[in-house]
């Protein structure tokens, strides 16, 4: 989900009050689903609100975005309820190079709700780390054989794998200053245009925030995900060219 209307903002809301108050009363812990970054939105709204309950997030891997919120503070810990997959071909000789469309197709397919699926990573050109809910991911592992026209297996695995396999590329860009549409337009090559189209379409978010803001001056660490691009972080300034202008260091990483 991209882009929420107003009722099912609210909805999301309701179900967030609603999740926060039954893990309150009851001393327990209450989860939602995994939820895309349009869908956070709704949260932060409310954030203050709930905040009584106590509030964590967590989607496997710091690198992910889809995330599961749990609600609660009963006074012991609790896993969060995901597992990692690793989907890779039989016979890697003869597989076929695989997107993330794809992958994200063959699970679909099973008949499998997108809300109990978290982010997919591609280490390579034919294998995928999947994160999941617990309560699915056995169905998972034994059902999905093929992926597009390659066979496949799947078995579950440790969600650092994430880490060893999708790090970001590093690169330097010269802009005017940290502005966060000077920066997305350098990092993908973008007109001026192209860029404020992708603020004022809601496609834009740092550290899982929305912003329509593209004046907002990056700092070190931010994470910007720009919808239908990737993400990257902002590692901050380098140097100055010769022009006088700012030398900022980014790490890439591709659609996810």
């Amino acid at each position: 989900m991209s882009v929420m209307d107003d009722k099912e903002l609210q909805q999301i809301k309701n179900r967030m009050i609603e999740l926060a108050d039954k893990a309150y009363s009851r001393n327990i812990y209450t989860y939602t689903p995994f939820l895309g970054l349009a869908e956070q939105q709704a949260f932060y709204a409310v954030e203050r609100e709930v905040s009584y309950a106590g509030i964590m997030m967590e989607g496997g891997s710091p690198l992910c975005e889809r995330k599961i919120i749990r609600f609660g503070d009963p006074g012991y810990e609790e896993a969060f309820p995901i597992t990692a997959v690793r989907i890779a071909p039989k016979t890697p000789k003869f597989a076929e190079n695989l997107t993330h469309r794809d992958f994200l197709g063959a699970v679909m397919n099973l008949g499998i709700e997108r809300d109990v699926v978290g982010d997919i990573f591609l280490p390579d050109e034919k294998s995928a780390l999947l994160f999941c809910h617990e309560n699915i991911a056995d169905y998972i592992v034994e059902n999905l054989d093929r992926v597009r026209h390659t066979n496949v297996t799947c078995k579950r695995t440790k969600g650092e794998f994430v880490m060893r396999s999708a790090e970001p590329v590093r690169i330097s860009v010269t802009v005017a200053s940290p502005r966060v549409d000077g920066v997305i337009s350098k990092v993908y090559n973008l007109s001026r245009e192209e860029s404020r189209n992708l603020f004022n379409n809601g496609r834009i978010f740092i550290n899982g925030i929305q912003t329509e803001n593209a004046s907002c001056q990056l700092k070190e660490e931010d994470a910007v995900t720009v919808r239908g691009y990737g993400k990257f972080v902002f590692y901050g300034q380098t140097g100055t060219s010769r022009k006088g202008k700012d030398r900022v260091e980014v790490g890439v990483f591709g659609k996810m």
